[in-house]
């Protein structure tokens, strides 16, 4: 990659090679490898060619002590502050209700590594709100009456958003209660819910209007590919054979997820509700380099499809014609599907 900027080595304006390399370096007499980023200037000798600007030095460092978390299963300073900002509060906020001291936060999330004791506590108010706001309730007087209300208030709305997300959740999950094993109906891979809303997410934004018909038919091709491919799907689903080609079960379930961005649409050629899928931000961190590349191959193929056109297409299938309607479509199909 390349920057064009003024050099710190030369002093002269013009293009500067960026590289990142993987890098050992020690954190608490540990080894840690970590990605670093490295500025080259091209006209300077070879020795002196390499440097690392300040700001890059402070990322650099970041990185190096979010490999050290990882290794050891501790929160990342980016994790920290996607739990600060879910609920709305400053850092000097969540340090007193969490009874951390006021610069606690601020230091785990630019330069410090939290102790295992304060991790726990930090993860454990990152997945229950509940437990946030009973800590809230507890240290009350670190606060003034109205920014006390304010964010008791906002824990409370996302206390609601979570019991729904959960409840959303278990419908789905309901619909796989007897799917609890590898099987060649589930392609091998267990139902992952997470995953699931990043193969959507990450489907959704290689497409510039995304209905719920085409979206079923995407899921399945990107499972099947897989599977030809690796022998396991990648999200888990079980397809069933319906009139409109292979179908999820619990789509509607699915299409309720909160991690999805669902819209319906209303118009008078149709007496029921369309449903579009719009891409939502997620960091598809559960997605491997191979899966992602498999439903790009699949996005590529039926870019251009309508969801009448990519049913019409899957109705050709080797998996749909020898199998009736409402029967499960196992994986062992996948290799007679149609290569593209």
């Amino acid at each position: 990659m390349e920057k064009i900027m003024k050099c710190e080595m030369c002093g002269k304006q013009h293009s500067v090679d960026i590289i990142k390399e993987k890098t050992l370096t020690y954190i608490k007499d540990e080894p840690v490898e970590y990605e670093e980023t490295v500025y080259y200037c091209c006209n300077c000798d070879e020795d002196e060619a390499y440097y690392v600007p300040s700001e890059v030095m402070n990322q650099n460092l970041m990185k190096a002590r979010n490999a050290y978390r990882k290794m050891k299963g501790l929160m990342t300073s980016d994790e920290i502050v996607t739990l600060r900002k879910k609920y709305n509060l400053s850092q000097v906020e969540l340090s007193k209700i969490l009874d951390f001291g006021e610069a606690t936060i601020s230091r785990y999330e630019s330069k410090s590594i939290q102790d295992e004791t304060h991790d726990n506590i930090l993860r454990i108010v990152s997945e229950n709100p509940i437990e946030l706001l009973k800590l809230l309730d507890k240290n009350k007087n670190q606060f003034e009456e109205y920014n006390y209300n304010l964010i008791r208030n906002h824990i409370v709305d996302v206390i609601e958003e979570h019991d729904n997300a959960l409840i959303k959740r278990r419908n789905l999950e309901n619909y796989y209660a007897k799917y609890s094993e590898p099987t060649i109906e589930n392609g091998y891979t267990l139902l992952n819910i997470d995953k699931l809303e990043q193969v959507v997410n990450f489907v959704a934004f290689n497409f510039s209007v995304l209905n719920k018909v085409l979206l079923m038919k995407l899921l399945w091709y990107s499972d099947v590919m897989s599977y030809k491919e690796k022998n396991v799907s990648i999200t888990g689903l079980v397809y069933e054979h319906k009139d409109m080609g292979a179908l999820p079960l619990g789509h509607s379930a699915l299409m309720e997820l909160s991690g999805i961005d669902v819209r319906e649409n209303y118009s008078n050629d149709f007496d029921y509700p369309t449903y579009t899928v719009y891409p939502k931000e997620c960091d598809f961190s559960l997605l491997s380099e191979k899966e992602k590349n498999i439903i790009l191959k699949v996005c590529k193929k039926f870019r251009n499809y309508s969801g009448k056109q990519i049913a019409k297409y899957m109705h050709e299938e080797t998996a749909y014609i020898k199998t009736e309607d409402r029967e499960i479509i196992p994986f062992s199909y996948a290799n007679d599907v149609r290569d593209f």
